[in-house]
């Protein structure tokens, strides 16, 4: 029975993995609401999607079928997409890095929704050591591997500058870290049974500037 639930698992392609939050978010919207039922099609209409996408999607998941005209139900979807997410238990996080954007991300209490919970930052600078953002520790560096081990953590955010973040990930793996996201702007190599999703957020912000400026010379033009 496991053999056939990770089979089950694997056929899940990525795509559809990637819209499972998607779903998530506006099926907790809704019931913020008071919504009780949805049909495929609302949801469609929300995730910029196809209605039979959808149903595809959430039955790969969930055992909820939906009801004739009254759709599915949204407590239970939302049950069944978290328990595939693994937002049902919390995964410890640690951050690597606690400058601006590291201590953002100890501040920011979003990521439990998502079934993450960032329990510490690590750092070299003696004046951050020992202090602490929304009660969660900044540590010496130099304790990341001990930390990693004792709790058992598995993912990491690395948010410290270039040129140290191939050092810090090459750390991470050989404390035991399995997922890692990766703000620093590197190419970082990491072992094909390592997670590694990497953002260049001034890239990103570059994209964006480019697409409005673009958009201002197509309305210039007519």
């Amino acid at each position: 029975m496991k053999e056939k639930k990770v089979e089950e698992e694997k056929s899940i392609s990525k795509a559809t993995v990637a819209r499972m939050p998607l779903y998530l978010h506006f099926l907790q919207e809704e019931t913020a609401k008071g919504s009780k039922y949805i049909s495929s099609t609302v949801i469609a209409q929300n995730i910029s999607v196809s209605s039979v996408l959808v149903r595809k999607d959430l039955a790969l998941v969930s055992s909820e079928a939906g009801r004739p005209r009254l759709g599915f139900a949204v407590n239970r979807l939302i049950v069944d997409i978290e328990k595939f997410l693994g937002y049902d238990n919390l995964s410890d996080v640690i951050v690597v890095g606690a400058g601006g954007l590291g201590r953002a991300f100890l501040g920011y209490e979003g990521f439990k929704n998502n079934g993450l919970n960032v329990v510490a930052a690590f750092d070299v600078d003696k004046d951050l050591i020992g202090t602490s953002v929304s009660g969660k520790r900044i540590l010496d560096l130099e304790d990341l591997e001990t930390f990693v081990k004792e709790n058992s953590i598995r993912i990491a955010v690395i948010t410290v500058p270039k040129h140290a973040a191939q050092e810090v990930l090459n750390r991470l793996i050989d404390a035991g870290i399995e997922a890692v996201w990766n703000f620093a702007p590197a190419p970082l190599r990491a072992p094909k049974n390592i997670v590694l999703k990497t953002e260049d957020l001034a890239a990103s912000l570059a994209m964006l500037a480019g697409k409005l400026y673009r958009a201002d010379g197509d309305t210039s033009k007519r």
